[in-house]
């Protein structure tokens, strides 16, 4: 992986061309904290990353079932709760205070 600093890419911003056209990752530096990482256009890197981003974001608001989200993502439910588990997106959604109010009221 290359790296280039947000200076030195005010003044040559040619080694990022270069860079991405080789297809290399470089990774973008601010007072040598990395800030971002480049990378070369590729179709599957957009269909893929933006539709699982987006699968994602209407699970978490409650607009896909965890079924729809396995079958747009073309997994099995265990495979999609572990992705969502590793992404860190709560895969149940479990309400204590319900159970405490009917313990309470048994």
């Amino acid at each position: 992986m290359n790296t280039i600093g947000i200076k030195d890419l005010q003044i040559n911003p040619a080694k990022l061309t270069r860079a991405l056209e080789a297809h290399e990752y470089t990774m973008i530096t601010k007072r040598s904290k990395p800030i971002g990482i480049a990378i070369a256009f590729d179709e599957a890197i957009v269909t893929q990353g933006l539709q699982t981003a987006l699968l994602i974001d209407a699970y978490k608001k409650g607009d896909l079932s965890l079924g729809q989200v396995s079958r747009a993502m073309d997994l099995s439910k265990k495979e999609t709760m572990k992705t969502l588990s590793l992404m860190g997106v709560d895969v149940v959604d479990y309400d204590f205070k319900d159970d405490i109010q009917t313990i309470n009221s048994l």
